[in-house]
């Protein structure tokens, strides 16, 4: 059975307090009670993954109300896994997490979520985001200007260098 890492109970913990926030700023709602302390032991234990299984069934709930607001796939609809390969270059599974991912439990899920988010080497990662960052007009520079090009100004102003 997978463990769930720290940062998912970190943000299942804040996913509550927006839905349901203080009335008091002192206060928490019951599902941040219990998923704050799974938290803590964790903390105080130093350990950065809990078994989904030993967690109380108030904190797991939670965890899992959580779990569904979450994209289920990391799939963006080109499979290199059909063509062949061990590892798909547009999401980054593994082809037993692509071919086993409906029998997969949320906790199994995450922890393959987390895999790929941190290699960040999946086409959904790379080519695909900075297409939605060049959609959203953030993050980027205008339409035909180059980076270094608008870079230059301020590295040649920090550095007191002209021309």
């Amino acid at each position: 059975m997978a463990a769930l890492h720290i940062t998912d109970i970190e943000a299942a913990i804040n996913w509550w307090r927006e839905r349901r926030p203080s009335p008091d700023g002192v206060t928490a709602c019951a599902e941040v009670r219990a998923l704050a302390e799974v938290y803590a032991t964790m903390a105080v234990r130093h350990e950065s993954e809990c078994d989904e299984q030993a967690m109380p069934a108030a904190a797991l709930d939670a965890w899992l109300a959580w779990y569904a607001s979450t994209p289920d796939a990391p799939c963006i609809a080109i499979c290199s896994t059909s063509q062949g390969d061990d590892v798909c270059k547009g999401c980054g599974r593994t082809f037993d997490e692509v071919q086993h991912w409906p029998a997969m439990t949320p906790a199994e899920k995450r922890r393959t979520w987390r895999r790929i988010t941190m290699e960040g080497t999946a086409w959904r990662f790379t080519r695909y985001a900075e297409r939605a960052l060049e959609a959203s007009g953030v993050d980027h520079a205008p339409f035909g200007a180059t980076p270094s090009a608008q870079a230059l100004p301020q590295i040649r102003s920090a550095t007191g260098r002209s021309g």
